[in-house]
């Protein structure tokens, strides 16, 4: 790896880790309290009292960009997860399925891939009600295909590995072979792939939230502050620039660190 590339990957693992922690310690991070209005101090610009200025209701903008990282970083590491979980039961199942199952079960994970992840997630909370919750489950579906796919092909190629095969020609019996042998494999190779779908569900999730479907006032969220400062970009820009920053700079750290993890696992320089 080149020196630049280090000097990148080293800057996206300083601002995860600074986002980590802003997620994990608000309160050691940002002692004012997010929630509380002060109209006489609505709209103040950055400076020494408020680093990040104030929004119109006067809560601190720095502070509320620091608490909102836990739920936007949250619910977004939830989904993925969830995607992950689902995706690897699904796939490996649909790998070891019969023929027509397997067929079946393709088709259809083909024709949510056909959409972009963000309109069936639209979709999926249009039809559940907006909420933290929904939207979670909206991005996991959403995310959930590609997880399949993936998991389906490890599970073919596994399964067919010389270490596997010894297994069965020892005596090992077939579902004990897959669990030890087959599982583990896939999980690493999706593993690697949820480090980039990371980044992707923390953005569908901001954009929910930008639109009205996620958490609501006055809960401090990235994507309900951006949509609160969308209005005043002339005046108060402020609100609405610095969770985008922090949105697009955990985004570009996290596919950064995935595409490197992929990159080394895929056995050539990142």
């Amino acid at each position: 790896m080149s020196l630049s590339r280090r000097v990148l990957l080293g800057a996206a693992l300083l601002v995860l880790a600074v986002i980590a922690a802003m997620a994990l310690f608000p309160q050691l991070i940002a002692t004012a309290d997010p929630l509380r209005t002060d109209v006489r101090a609505a709209l103040e610009a950055p400076g020494p009292a408020h680093l990040f200025g104030t929004d119109q209701s006067g809560r601190d903008v720095f502070s509320r960009v620091v608490h909102g990282a836990g739920r936007s970083v949250g619910i977004g590491l939830l989904a993925t997860a969830l995607a992950l979980v689902v995706g690897l039961i699904i796939g490996a199942l649909s790998g070891v399925a019969p023929r027509p199952v397997d067929a079946v079960a393709m088709r259809f994970n083909d024709v949510l891939m056909a959409f972009p992840e963000f309109l069936v997630a639209l979709v999926v909370v249009a039809i559940l009600g907006p909420g933290p919750v929904n939207v979670a489950i909206a991005v996991t579906i959403a995310a959930v295909p590609v997880y399949v796919r993936l998991a389906r092909v490890q599970t073919r190629t596994l399964a067919l590995a010389e270490h596997v095969e010894a297994a069965r020609i020892l005596g090992v019996p077939r579902p004990q072979a897959f669990r030890r042998h087959v599982i583990p494999g896939v999980l690493g190779s999706l593993s690697v792939l949820a480090t980039i779908g990371i980044g992707s569900s923390i953005l569908a999730i901001a954009g929910l939230s930008f639109l009205g479907l996620g958490p609501t006032e006055p809960v401090p969220e990235w994507g309900l502050m951006l949509a609160g400062g969308r209005n005043v970009l002339g005046s108060a820009w402020w609100i609405a620039v610095f969770p985008g920053i922090a949105i697009t700079l955990t985004v570009i750290s996290a596919t950064i660190v995935g595409r490197t993890l992929r990159a080394r696992a895929e056995g050539r320089d990142s």
